[in-house]
C-alpha cells in the first residue's frame, strides 16, 4: 500500500515537472516573442527619426539653395538658371516615377486583396484549385517583375552615385590645393597625371599633411579603400550607429555578402588611419588658411602704418610750407612798412629844405 502510495506521488511530481517544464518554455517564448516585437519597434521608431532628420536637413538644403542659386538679385542669375531647368526636369521625371511605382505596387495590393478574399472561402474543386494557382502565379508575377525592375533602376543609380562620387572627390582636393594659392598647384593640376599620381612639384609646395593623405589615397585604393561604393557606404552608415565600437561588425556583416569578419576588420583599421589622416589634412589647411589671414592682416596693418606715416610727413610738409609762406608775407609786410617809414621820412626832409 505505501509502495503504491509512493508511486503515485511520484507520478504526480513527475506530472508537475513535465506542466512546469511546459509552462516555462511558453514563458520563454512570450520572452522572446515581447524581445522580438521591442526590437522591431525600436527598428521602426530609429528609422522614423532618422526619416525626419533627413527631411529637415533636406528642407534647409532646399532653403540654402532657393536663397543662393536662385536668387534673382544673385550676379549669377544666367548660370544658374540652367540648373534651375535641370532641377525642375528632374523634379518632374521623379513625380512621374513615383506615380508609376504607386500604380504598380497599388495593381499588386488589390491582387493579393483579391486572393485573400478567395482564400476565406475555398472550395475544393479542381476549377477552384486551378484559379487560385492561376491568381497565385499572377501575383509572384507581378512582384517578380517589379523586384527586378527596381533592382536595375537601383543599379544604375548606383553607378552613378559612384561616378559622381569620384567627379565630386576630384573637384574637391582641386578646390583645396587651389585655396592653398599655389601657382605651381595649378599647374600641376592641369597634367594628365595628376589624378594619378602626387607630383614631386606639387609635394615641395604643399602642406606635409595634404601630401601624405593623397599618398595614404593612391597606395591604399581611393576614398573606399579599395571596397566598392555600396559596401564602403553600408560599412560607414553601420559604424557611425554603433560609433565605433566593435560590436557593430556582427551587423555589419548582414549588409556585406560575401564580405568576412576579417574583411571588416581590416577595413575598419584602414577607415580609422583615414579619418586620423583626412582630420590632419583638414587641420593643416585650416591652420595655412589662417596663417594666409595672419600674413595679409600684417600686410594690411603694414600698408596703414604707412600711409598714415606718408600722411604725416604730408601734413608735416603742408604745415612747414604754410609757416614759410606767413614768415616771407610777414617779412614783404615789415619791407613794405620799413619803405613807407623811410619814404615818409624823405618827403618830410624835402618839405623842410623847400
Amino acid at each position: 500500500m505505501a509502495a503504491l502510495a509512493m508511486a503515485v506521488a511520484a507520478a504526480a511530481a513527475a506530472g508537475q515537472q513535465q506542466n512546469d517544464k511546459c509552462s516555462s518554455t511558453a514563458g520563454a517564448g512570450r520572452q522572446f516573442q515581447n524581445w522580438k516585437m521591442k526590437t522591431e519597434q525600436a527598428k521602426k521608431a530609429e528609422f522614423i527619426r532618422t526619416a525626419e532628420k533627413l527631411k529637415t536637413q533636406l528642407a534647409n538644403t532646399e532653403k540654402d539653395k532657393s536663397g543662393h542659386l536662385y536668387n534673382r538679385k544673385s550676379d549669377f542669375r544666367v548660370e544658374y538658371s540652367i540648373l534651375e531647368e535641370l532641377e525642375h526636369s528632374m523634379t518632374v521625371m521623379r513625380k512621374t516615377e513615383k506615380a508609376k511605382i504607386l500604380q504598380q505596387l497599388s495593381k499588386i495590393q488589390n491582387n493579393v486583396k483579391r486572393l485573400q478574399r478567395q482564400l476565406k472561402d475555398v472550395k475544393p474543386t479542381p476549377e477552384f484549385v486551378d484559379k487560385l494557382k492561376e491568381m497565385m502565379e499572377e501575383v509572384e508575377n507581378a512582384i517578380n517583375a517589379f523586384k527586378e525592375e527596381q533592382k536595375q533602376i537601383y543599379e544604375q543609380l548606383l553607378k552613378e552615385e559612384k561616378t559622381a562620387i569620384n567627379e565630386l572627390s576630384v573637384l574637391e582636393r582641386k578646390v583645396e590645393l587651389w585655396a592653398l594659392g599655389s601657382s605651381t598647384t595649378e599647374k600641376v593640376l592641369k597634367l594628365p597625371s595628376a589624378g594619378v599620381l602626387v607630383d614631386k612639384t606639387l609635394e615641395n609646395h604643399l602642406p606635409e599633411e595634404v601630401v601624405e593623405f593623397e599618398r595614404f589615397l593612391q597606395q591604399t585604393g581611393g576614398r573606399q579603400g579599395g571596397w566598392d561604393d555600396h559596401d564602403h557606404q553600408n560599412f560607414v552608415k553601420v559604424r557611425t550607429k554603433h560609433k565605433g565600437r566593435l560590436s557593430y561588425m556582427d551587423e555589419a556583416l548582414e549588409y556585406l555578402c560575401g564580405r568576412t569578419k576579417e574583411d571588416i576588420k581590416q577595413h575598419d583599421k584602414w577607415y580609422q588611419e583615414f579619418l586620423v589622416l583626412h582630420e590632419k589634412k583638414k587641420e593643416s589647411i585650416k591652420k595655412w588658411k589662417e596663417k594666409q589671414q595672419q600674413e595679409k592682416e600684417e600686410k594690411l596693418k603694414e600698408k596703414e602704418k604707412s600711409e598714415k606715416m606718408f600722411k604725416e610727413e604730408w601734413l608735416q610738409r603742408e604745415e612747414a610750407q604754410k609757416q614759410k609762406a606767413e614768415e616771407e608775407r610777414k617779412r614783404q609786410q615789415a619791407a613794405i612798412e620799413a619803405w613807407k617809414k623811410q619814404k615818409a621820412i624823405h618827403l618830410q626832409w624835402n618839405k623842410h629844405h623847400n
